[in-house]
Formats: C-alpha cells, sequence, structure tokens
C-alpha cells in the first residue's frame, strides 16, 4: 500500500492522561467503512520494499486467491455493522498482475456481501511493465475509478538504483494509457532522496511527473528499512542538506502546478484528494482483506480493534493457517495517541470534536498534551482544530510523544 505507508516511533513518553477514561456516552457512532485488499505478488521484490510483497512465480494463483479473499470477507461481515464501503483500495505487491475477471470476482464479492455507496472511490495499484491497453479498459469496466501508478523516477540510472523493472518511457506510456482506457483520476507515485540524486535529478523527475497531468501526486522521501536489501547494503544517498533543498523546491513547483500538500507526501489538484486515505487518516474504519493485510473496526459499545492477517501467501492459502492472525483492543489511554497519529498528518488538521466522535472519549484527556505542545509550537492554539503547526509537521513524532499513555 504504497501510496499511504508510513510509520511513526512508539517511544516511552510523558504521560498526561487521567486513569480513567472519560467517555461521552454508551454507544459509539461508527465512522465510515472502507476496504484495503492485498494482492502480494511482485515480478521482482524491489531492494527498498518493506511491504508484505513477494516475487511471482509462471503462474498466479488466481482462483485459489480470490477464493481465500472472499472466505476472508465472510470472516469479518460481522464487522460491517449495515455499512456500505465508501472506497476499496487494491494494494500490494503488484494488483495490476491480476486479471481483470480476478477483481471482477472480488468486487463482486464486496458488493454482494457488503455494498457500495453510490460515490465508492475504487483504487487499482498498478507499476509500468504490468500494463495493457485492453487489460486496463476492463479493469475500467468494472468500475475501478482510480488508478495509482508506481512510478518513483524516470530517469534510467535511478530507477535501475531502485530495482524497478520499467523504463521512463514506459512510465509515460503508463500514464497515456490510463487516460485512454477512461481514467481521468490516477496518483503517480513518485520518490525523492534516491541513490546520488541531486536537486535537478528530483526537479527532473517531478516536472516530468506533473506533464503527465496526474490529479494526485504522492511525493516522498526514500528511506532505509529494516529487512531490506538496502538496509543491509546502504546506497548513497543525498546530504540532508540536499534532502532539504529538495523538499523546499519541490514544494514550490508543485504548488505553482495546482497541487495542494493535504498529507505529509499527498498533493492533489482541488478535489482530487484520494477519499481512501483521507479514510484513514481520519480514523474512519477499513476491513483489511488479503496476506498481511491489517484492519481497524469500531463497536457501537465504543472498543476499537485493530487486527492483522496471516502474512506468508502459502500459509494465506491454507484454510487451517488464514485470516487473522491477531487482533488487539486499543485501551483508551492509548486512543489519544493513536487518533492523533492519523490525523495530525492533515495539513488543515480536524475539528476538535472529531476526537469524541471516532473515541467517544472526552476532548478533557487532551488537554494536557496540547498545553505542552502549544507551548512548544508544535501544535495550532485554536480550541476548535487539531492541526500541526508547520514546526510540528516537521517533529510529527516529537509532537505526538506527548500524547502517549
Amino acid at each position: 500500500m504504497s501510496e499511504t505507508g508510513s510509520r511513526s516511533n512508539r517511544e516511552a513518553g510523558n504521560a498526561n492522561h487521567s486513569d480513567k477514561a472519560q467517555r461521552t456516552g454508551p454507544h459509539l457512532a461508527l465512522p465510515p467503512l472502507a476496504a484495503y485488499v492485498h494482492i502480494p505478488w511482485c515480478v521482482r521484490k524491489c531492494p527498498y520494499c518493506d511491504f508484505n510483497s513477494h516475487a511471482a512465480g509462471p503462474t498466479l494463483p488466481e482462483d485459489a486467491y480470490v477464493a481465500a479473499l472472499l472466505d476472508d470477507l465472510e470472516s469479518d461481515l460481522d464487522q460491517v455493522q449495515g455499512r456500505r464501503l465508501t472506497s476499496i483500495f487494491f494494494g500490494g505487491g503488484t494488483p495490476s498482475l491480476f486479471s481483470a475477471q480476478a477483481l471482477g470476482r472480488i468486487l463482486d464479492g464486496l458488493q454482494q456481501r457488503v455494498g457500495f455507496a453510490a460515490d465508492v472511490e475504487i483504487t487499482l495499484e498498478a507499476n509500468p511493465g504490468t500494463f495493457e491497453q485492453a487489460k486496463f479498459r476492463d479493469y475500467r469496466h468494472l468500475g475501478i475509478n482510480r488508478l495509482s501508478i508506481g512510478v518513483q523516477s524516470f530517469q534510467a540510472a535511478k530507477l535501475k538504483a531502485l530495482g524497478r523493472i520499467h523504463d521512463g518511457d514506459e512510465a509515460v506510456r503508463a500514464a497515456d494509457m490510463a487516460r485512454a482506457a477512461g481514467f481521468d483520476n490516477f496518483n503517480l507515485d513518485l520518490m525523492h532522496g534516491l541513490p546520488e540524486q541531486s536537486l535537478d535529478d528530483a526537479l527532473g523527475d517531478l516536472r516530468t511527473a506533473i506533464a503527465q497531468q496526474p490529479t494526485h501526486l504522492s511525493w516522498y522521501q526514500l528511506t532505509v528499512e529494516p529487512n531490506t536489501e538496502f538496509w543491509n547494503r546502504p546506497p548513497q544517498l543525498p546530504e540532508d542538506e540536499t534532502l532539504w533543498d529538495i523538499q523546499e523546491a519541490g514544494q514550490v513547483l508543485l504548488a505553482e502546478h495546482g497541487f495542494r500538500q493535504y498529507e505529509t507526501s499527498a498533493y492533489a489538484q482541488p478535489g482530487r484528494q484520494a477519499r481512501h486515505n483521507l479514510n484513514y487518516w481520519t480514523f474512519g474504519d477499513f476491513l483489511g482483506l488479503g496476506a498481511g493485510a491489517h484492519g481497524k473496526i469500531s463497536s457501537p459499545d465504543g472498543q476499537i480493534r485493530r487486527s492483522w492477517k496471516t502474512r506468508l501467501p502459502k500459509d494465506y492459502l491454507d484454510p487451517a493457517k488464514r485470516y487473522r492472525a491477531g487482533e488487539s483492543v486499543l485501551r483508551d489511554d492509548e486512543l489519544p495517541f493513536e487518533f492523533l497519529m492519523n490525523v495530525l498528518r492533515l495539513t488543515d488538521g480536524v475539528p476538535s470534536a472529531l476526537f469524541t466522535e471516532r473515541t467517544g472519549l472526552s476532548t478533557e484527556m487532551l488537554v494536557e498534551g496540547r498545553r505542552k505542545a502549544e507551548a512548544r509550537g508544535l501544535l495550532e492554539r485554536d480550541p476548535q482544530r487539531l492541526a500541526a503547526t508547520a514546526k510540528g509537521q516537521l517533529f510529527l513524532n516529537d509532537l505526538l510523544q506527548l500524547f502517549l499513555p
């Protein structure tokens, strides 16, 4: 799920919550419901990738995996609570390796068992090199109405360093084919801070991406994560000063072309923010379907659960091992951190009242953390909103630790 992937440190911090949670009532109004569907196979594993992805063999077990996904969905139907799906995101891996017929069976299963909102957003992650015009036209006919194309760079040397299977021309053709297939809403996924990347290199990539006229850009810095090839053999990354110059100049360039930053690494044309992402960042609910998928579900009694599925595809395909590998119920004193870890990624923040709406808890639980954060210039001094300052966005982990239990 590269368009929305992120991490926050959860180190011990200052306790600032009362011993007893202050609930506003016995029932919680359920938030919107989305679905994340994980397709775990790629043509090959990229050296920087720490997502649950695996190199595909000569054939993919499409039929068996679709059947497992639908059984997985059946096991989660108790979590739906009468809601319809407001968004669906096919992430991976490379979901565009699956045929339109396979994705169609998944969508039919979701529609029959859960149902879709009238304006449901359905996103498919796709990589250049897996594009076929007829295949993408078929995807559009299924009702998939948004693409997220994993470009990462348009420059040959950078793509080689990242282990990508496509070249820059294929990336440009992918955007052309998306439009020709009827997609008028698509994201380009682009990295900066690449091995030996200069400011001119980074801005060149960004200008090429903007020229493809996407409605949305996910533009984020490469980080070296544990359990990746880059972690074991680190590449030569740009110095901090260059990284800062890239970030500042890139944001100016994006703004000049009408892309407004609405989230830490997401920029959109007016009205084209990713609704699936916004559901995450406003602490909405989501079903997690597929190998290694994570979900977050609220109950009317006020409990909020996070769950995760069997990670390895071979185990997920085994009926004796699949589905919920684990589940945890969030304690009331954990909810301020969990809520803010999401909503403070949004550049405009959210109304303060959303904390009570999503958690069932009084905003009194936030008072001490807010006082400290405002004193340090990390949180806006607006009692009606929860929003990080520009400084707070740069030091988001420091801000969040003020709300740890």
